[in-house]
């Protein structure tokens, strides 16, 4: 098992967010790896939390990362997160990104909760698998 690679994974994953004009239309920009101090933005993108586990084999070290995207906001309805949602599968789902180190075999969409939080916050946390080898 090697986890090696998810720093690669985790800045070629914000550069391709971060970078996206379908994106930044939906979000003004609001991408973040992790969150800033003092207020946020009505509506935002923030990395999440990943799972990891081994999927190394005779040839090569590898891994499955299950890693969350999350939406945010504080907008009235889910419809502007839903539609920050549906760019960032556009930009995500079976991408070709570059990675610093190693190689991205394959991304893809898994699932997605969209939940009404404290106060009048919504939060759509979607769920990518990505499979990793260290060539």
């Amino acid at each position: 098992m090697s986890y090696a690679l998810s720093d690669a994974l985790q800045e070629a994953l914000y550069t391709a967010l971060s970078s996206d004009p379908g994106l930044a239309l939906e979000v003004g920009g609001h991408v973040y790896d992790a969150l800033p101090t003092g207020p946020l933005p009505e509506l935002y993108v923030a990395l999440g939390p990943e799972k990891v586990r081994d999927a190394s084999d005779m040839g090569a070290h590898g891994a499955w990362h299950d890693l969350s995207v999350i939406v945010s906001t504080d907008a009235a309805g889910f419809r502007s997160a839903k539609r920050a949602a549906a760019a960032i599968c556009d930009v995500l789902d079976d991408a070709a990104l570059p990675m610093t180190r190693g190689r991205l075999v394959s991304l893809r969409f898994l699932k997605a909760d969209a939940k009404r939080r404290s106060g009048d916050t919504r939060r759509i946390e979607m769920i990518f698998r990505a499979r990793v080898d260290d060539e």
